[in-house]
């Protein structure tokens, strides 16, 4: 007897089975989690020859990632296809796909030589181009044209989607665009044979644009810029004009350049070492430390907010801290022996050396500085910025990075002078993560984190976006009825989700690569034991 498998895959089959044979395990009090076996093929195109004499020997390794422990379980791995950049594997991946839940699958392709070591064959490339025009037509009455152009990537069934527009000149027939910059993938997927098209319109205000031409090339003529000049064809025209029609306007190809796209772990596996300093707010706002409504009450059955916050986020960011040294500072405080009123100070009370050992360090040097100090004001943040600046003014062109993490309950009393040290501070090494404690008012904070405008001070806009505020509470109401720690986890994932494009944009900007990671190139991972 024949029985086919359907959409419930092998579960179904058993199941089928089972009662043909009055063997019915159906037992209404317990619970099934609902599933379909899928099976996964593998393909890949235009991958990195990596071998000298003969192209790469790829294979890939698949994993899934366990909801539970976060951590990668490899699944299966694929055959070897030796010399081959455009492999097709037979092996297939099956495995059990729920519905209800978010798989995430991560998929390692590696080139195998004789001594069973890889090279990772994924690459990240994005390409900047600069166009001009010449004589394009004519399609404003009282006036000449305002030209910009449209970049197609051509799609599997034949269709075209827009993956770039230019900027519009205006009322002239002779454009320079702006040289722009688009990922290698966006653009053809990698294919550099892909076809691109690329059309050329006059901008009218209303919407309906005027089309001037077209013209059709790929990335790898674009590249090597082997044709400098394309002609802009309008097809109606040259139906209408036949021999006498040449072209609607010739766009120049000025530069072409494919360069790396770096990722933030690019640098990480190249040495780079992120530095975490820490301020933390001891303003009396805040509330006396020996009352349980105190945001700083020492509790001795679970940590307060302050303490909750600083482990979510530095346990996370101290693992890519080699010597695990963070300077930690307090503001808002009267100091012994005299009450000086200070907005930057050490909280292990070493004038010198600010530097704990750890995030267990810092916590511990915090709690010592609740019993030494008075709470005092204002909520001053400029100092702290910019004494994380001095240190990062020595390191703009080196592979050292800085997070400056405040701890704060209130609203700012400098904001101006936050303002500009943040500003200034945006053409730094520097990232700045704000966490709000309490139930105060934020709104200031919202300022800061330019999200949704450049934050600007004194005439001058920041260079980038270096601020991410988020308020604790938040992540709080989301965690009713679990543990501390899920709703640690979930301030960590908020705070720390900019700190990548961040750091890699003033990487990019100042032309700073990660460094070579040929001592940490792994090999290929042993096979799970059947």
């Amino acid at each position: 007897m024949t029985k086919q498998v359907g959409a419930h895959g092998a579960q179904s089959l058993e199941y089928g089975m089972l009662q043909e044979m009055g063997r019915e395990t159906f037992d209404p009090r317990a619970s099934s989690v609902p599933s379909s076996v899928v099976e996964l093929s593998v393909s890949c195109r235009n991958l990195c020859d990596m071998d000298v004499l003969s192209k790469s020997d790829p294979m890939v390794v698949a994993y899934s990632k366990e909801f539970a422990s976060g951590n990668w379980r490899e699944i299966g791995r694929t055959e070897i296809v030796w010399n081959n950049l455009n492999p097709n594997f037979v092996k297939k991946f099956v495995m059990d796909y729920f519905f209800e839940e978010s798989q995430k699958l991560k998929f390692d392709v590696y080139d195998v030589d004789s001594k069973k070591k890889h090279h990772d064959l994924k690459r990240h490339e994005e390409i900047t181009l600069a166009l001009c025009g010449h004589q394009l037509d004519k399609k404003d009455f009282f006036g000449k044209s305002d030209p910009f152009l449209l970049f197609y990537r051509s799609n599997e069934d034949s269709s075209f989607t827009v993956v770039h527009k230019t900027e519009v000149i205006k009322n002239t027939l002779n454009p320079t665009w702006k040289p722009f910059t688009v990922p290698v993938r966006a653009l053809c997927n990698g294919d550099y044979d892909r076809t691109l098209k690329i059309e050329c319109y006059d901008y009218n205000k209303n919407g309906s644009h005027d089309f001037i031409g077209v013209f059709t090339s790929n990335l790898r003529e674009l590249s090597s810029m082997t044709v400098r000049q394309f002609e802009c064809i309008n097809p109606k025209k040259k139906a209408k004009k036949g021999g006498k029609y040449k072209h609607s306007g010739v766009i120049e190809l000025l530069s072409a350049k494919i360069q790396p796209i770096f990722t933030f772990l690019d640098y990480i596996r190249g040495g780079t070492q992120v530095h975490c300093i820490i301020a933390i707010d001891f303003t009396a706002s805040n509330g006396d430390p020996t009352s349980p409504q105190s945001l700083h009450y020492i509790n001795p059955y679970q940590p307060n907010l302050y303490a909750r916050a600083l482990k979510a986020v530095g346990e996370i960011i101290q693992d890519y801290d080699s010597d695990k040294l963070f300077p930690a500072l307090g503001f808002g405080a009267r100091l012994p022996p005299d009450g000086r009123v200070s907005h930057q100070f050490y909280l292990n009370g070493h004038p010198t050396n600010p530097y704990c050992q750890g995030i267990d360090g810092v916590l511990n040097a915090y709690h010592t500085t609740l019993n030494s100090v008075q709470l005092y004001g204002p909520t001053n943040f400029a100092p702290c910025i910019n004494y994380v600046a001095s240190i990062a003014r020595d390191h703009i062109t080196s592979n050292d990075y800085f997070i400056l993490l405040i701890l704060t309950d209130g609203v700012i009393t400098d904001m101006e002078q936050t303002r500009y040290a943040i500003v200034q501070a945006s053409l730094l090494p520097i990232s700045i993560i704000i966490v709000g404690i309490g139930e105060a008012d934020f709104e200031d904070m919202n300022i800061l984190d330019g999200d949704e405008e450049r934050l600007s001070s004194r005439g001058h806009f920041a260079d980038r976006d270096i601020v991410q505020f988020v308020p604790f509470r938040e992540f709080i109401n989301k965690s009713q009825g679990q543990d501390l720690m899920y709703s640690q986890a979930l301030l960590a994932k908020e705070v720390l989700a900019e700190i990548p494009e961040q750091f890699t944009s003033f990487m990019k900007k100042h032309n700073i690569k990660p460094r070579p990671a040929l001592q940490r190139q792994p090999t290929i991972p042993s096979a799970p034991p059947t």
